[in-house]
């Protein structure tokens, strides 16, 4: 693949995740619980993994963020985004390189997903000085295996649908 294929790509990308990002600010989920949100921004994640590689995977989940937080003007926000986001990348990143032959994408995003919540929590310990906030985790676990399934669904889709467009996509 050419530097400018390459470059338009993740600049899309860029675009598209940020843009998810924002626009599931305006959901309201129905859960009395912080934190929960589809994590939409995370199809990206993913298909940014298995077409482009980590490296630039990471670039895009921390440019995803660093933009998002500029547009909403929320600095804490952004220091949870980019915990959940960086060591939920991580993870599928680990899965995908030592056991993407025996799993799923849509595992390796339920995965993800549940990491990402568990980053999250991290930062919120950090901030409040207090580990006991942990006690949300089986909350958010759970809307992890919901979300997690959606994105990783749709992440494949759209995985297998640019494979079948894109036979000579390395060229």
């Amino acid at each position: 693949m050419t530097n400018t294929k390459r470059l338009v790509i993740i600049a899309l990308f860029i675009a598209q995740a940020t843009a998810l990002n924002i626009m599931e600010g305006f959901i309201t989920l129905p859960i009395a619980v912080p934190g929960v949100k589809l994590g939409l921004a995370n199809i990206i994640t993913l298909l940014a993994l298995l077409i482009l590689g980590w490296r630039d995977a990471f670039l895009i989940v921390t440019l995803r963020c660093l933009l998002a937080a500029l547009y909403g003007g929320n600095p804490i926000g952004f220091l949870f985004s980019i915990g959940g986001g960086l060591l939920s990348t991580l993870i599928m990143v680990l899965m995908w390189k030592c056991f993407s032959k025996h799993i799923s994408i849509v595992t390796i995003s339920l995965v993800g997903a549940a990491w990402h919540n568990i980053g999250q929590l991290f930062v919120a310990g950090l901030l409040v000085k207090d580990f006991r906030i942990y006690v949300y985790l089986p909350v958010l676990l759970v809307s992890a295996l919901i979300t997690g399934y959606i994105v990783g669904v749709v992440a494949t889709q759209t995985y297998n649908i640019f494979l079948k467009k894109n036979r000579h996509f390395n060229s």
